[in-house]
């Protein structure tokens, strides 16, 4: 056991390094794996060359793979505000790293004709919301500490998740802009979904929870005008059953990509009150 004591907000907490919680995807490149936007699967294929194969079951002396991904269609990733805006900014650049107090919460999505939260364009029928009240209640539930990252699962929250295809305008639940507005009043500055994308599939490029979060204006393609330029968005992420709402540390890992996104590894380790 490793564990690390820490105070917050006048509170002595303890976190267990030893004991890491992935909520990503694993993605299996020659599997089923999770899709979304019509991006075609991650592949990946031996490496050839002059006198070289890299697959040792074909008689290599290696295994050496080149490996295709679209880290926003192919499962879990992160991005930030570089994947709205002219400006090439690279998640590696914006994220800087470390561990956070993060809050794990479960969700049902309402249907938009049970709430009056809405986003830019107005939700159509059969859409399914993550809304302010919801985040709110679930949040309320757990105490008063500020955290810095948000993890929500939404319900219900099958396996098959694992390896779902997503079609369509609305293929799944996306933020309100009452939510992602929620959210920065907050003060969260890393936000964790199990869902394809913060807003609806096919919003006539709106964005409008992304743009609320990033703080950046409607419309807007300037990276300089984003008033949260270190905040990211995880999307696609899997929080197992097993994994019980309430507090923890948060390491979102990202390779140094240059990139707006890149495949993610957010690992939750869980924390205790002393």
């Amino acid at each position: 056991m490793t564990v690390m004591h820490f105070e917050l907000g006048g509170r002595r907490l303890q976190a267990d390094l030893a004991d890491p919680l992935p909520v990503a995807i694993p993605l299996d490149f020659g599997g089923p794996q999770p899709a979304a936007f019509g991006a075609p699967p991650a592949t990946a294929r031996v490496l050839r060359g002059p006198g070289f194969v890299g697959d040792t079951r074909q008689g290599g002396s290696c295994n050496c793979e080149e490996l295709t991904v679209t880290p926003h269609g192919n499962g879990t990733h992160t991005e930030c505000v570089g994947h709205l805006t002219d400006e090439r900014v690279s998640i590696s650049e914006a994220l800087r790293g470390g561990l956070c107090l993060a809050l794990l919460v479960s969700i049902r999505p309402a249907p938009a004709s049970a709430t009056r939260e809405a986003t830019d364009p107005a939700p159509e029928h059969g859409d399914r919301l993550i809304t302010a009240a919801a985040l709110s209640e679930a949040a309320g539930a757990h105490g008063s500490l500020a955290p810095k990252a948000l993890v929500v699962r939404t319900l219900p929250n099958g396996v098959e998740r694992l390896s779902r295809a997503y079609y369509g305008p609305a293929p799944a639940p996306y933020l309100t802009r009452e939510a992602a507005a929620w959210l920065v009043e907050r003060g969260i500055e890393h936000l964790v979904l199990d869902v394809p994308s913060a807003d609806r599939a096919s919003d006539d490029g709106r964005l409008t929870a992304h743009r609320t979060f990033f703080g950046l204006p409607a419309g807007s393609r300037r990276a300089h005008e984003a008033k949260r330029p270190h905040a990211s968005i995880t999307e696609l992420a899997y929080v197992a059953p097993t994994i019980r709402d309430g507090w923890y540390l948060l390491d979102l890992q990202v390779p140094p990509f240059l990139t707006d996104a890149a495949p993610s590894r957010p690992i939750l380790f869980p924390v205790r009150f002393e």
